[in-house]
């Protein structure tokens, strides 16, 4: 038991790197894109934390949801191809768990950043 839950958070912590990546190379946002192909997984979740860096209040509590749905999104993303290519079950358990509460955050988060900044011009996904 103890060398599956090891296994297990193993693989959330590596998803979540993975998806941190991910999310930020395919975002898209009102700027410039940036190529984060060439960049390492660290580098990648530095810019997503630089992006918040110096904002306050509302402005950082919306870029906040704003990144978080886009990590969110990578995870979706990277679980789905789990289903399309792993046969290890507990992989394949791994990513429908990830699917489904990853989708119900990203709808929570949607709905909040509708509810709280209503005249922001942000085009949701």
């Amino acid at each position: 038991m103890g060398t599956n839950k090891s296994l297990y958070l193993g693989l959330v912590s590596l998803g979540i790197g993975l998806t941190l990546g991910y999310g930020l190379w395919g975002a898209k946002t009102a700027q410039a894109p940036m190529d984060h192909s060439q960049m390492t997984m660290e580098e990648s979740m530095d810019s997503m934390t630089a992006s918040l860096t110096g904002k306050t209040g509302d402005t950082f509590d919306q870029a906040f949801l704003q990144e978080m749905v886009i990590h969110h999104e990578g995870a979706v993303a990277m679980a789905k191809q789990v289903l399309e290519t792993s046969k290890r079950p507990e992989l394949r358990k791994l990513a429908e768990d990830i699917i489904a509460a990853q989708t119900k955050e990203i709808d929570m988060m949607q709905e909040w950043e509708k509810e709280w900044y209503p005249d922001s011009n942000r085009m949701h996904h």
